[in-house]
């Protein structure tokens, strides 16, 4: 069962032809997509999207790069756009170090609301990380023993000491197109450790084409390449691999309803 769990095509690159390319998932064989909100000022349109189609489900949450826009932002905020109709999750939320679009401390702070909206909610959270190990971990080990919430590292191209710390805390992983890049060995090298039951995969469109697509938009229709990849890098079988994320994937977005 072909599930893309990160699509943001609320984006404008896809302002053109996003019918389009929602046919073509499912021409693809995409059954599921999880439709992420990056900030507040397009959760509209995230939304609307996935009340417009039965295989499209949504999260609510602030991407670090936008938190300068909302150093206000409350979990109550989050709890309340939570409790409408296929949202599924908290984010895409967390720490950005390398671009530094917004102050770290205000990251930081935002973040931590997002944890506390998960917590609170029992929705899993989206996280976004990149040049931030340390400070993430730290986070993650604080919120946690103040309350446990259910998490999953997205795209995830960080450190090994960084996932192992999120294993420990029980937190899921998504691969992305970047696992089939060239130079990515050391993304592969951390996806060879991650936890068996907890892997799921993603396109992040319409950024992180895999290859052979790699260079041009990314698109629902990409995610079996990004499959395929997970699956020899783990030496799995395909049946393996589609079963083994498909299975992370209910249990981690246990509000989907899981096909009969």
């Amino acid at each position: 069962m072909l599930i893309d769990s990160h699509v943001n095509l609320h984006a404008p690159q896809f302002d053109e032809d996003r019918d389009a390319v929602i046919e073509r998932a499912r021409a693809a064989g995409v059954q599921l997509m999880v439709e992420i909100s990056d900030k507040l000022t397009t959760f509209e349109t995230t939304h609307a999207i996935a009340m417009a189609h039965d295989d499209i489900w949504c999260t609510v949450g602030v991407h670090p790069h936008e938190a300068k826009d909302a150093a206000d932002l409350t979990a109550q905020t989050l709890i309340e756009l939570a409790r409408r109709p296929k949202v599924v999750g908290i984010g895409e939320c967390g720490l950005d170090f390398h671009y530094d679009f917004s102050p770290r401390d205000i990251q930081a702070a935002v973040f931590r609301q997002h944890v506390k909206a998960a917590r609170e909610t029992g929705l899993p959270l989206v996280i976004h990380t990149r040049e931030a190990d340390d400070v993430m971990a730290d986070i993650l080990r604080e919120e946690y023993a103040a309350g446990a919430f259910r998490m999953l590292m997205h795209c995830y191209t960080s450190g090994a000491e960084l996932a192992k710390i999120a294993a420990e805390l029980g937190a899921w992983f998504s691969v992305s197109g970047i696992a089939t890049f060239k130079a990515a060995e050391d993304v592969r090298a951390v996806i060879r450790d991650m936890p068996a039951d907890r892997i799921i995969v993603e396109t992040d469109c319409p950024y992180l084409a895999p290859i052979p697509h790699r260079g041009r938009r990314n698109e629902p229709a990409y995610v079996s390449h990004v499959l395929d990849k997970l699956a020899e890098i783990r030496g799995w079988d395909a049946a393996e691999a589609d079963q083994r994320t498909t299975d992370a994937f209910f249990s981690l977005f246990d509000r989907v309803p899981r096909p009969a």
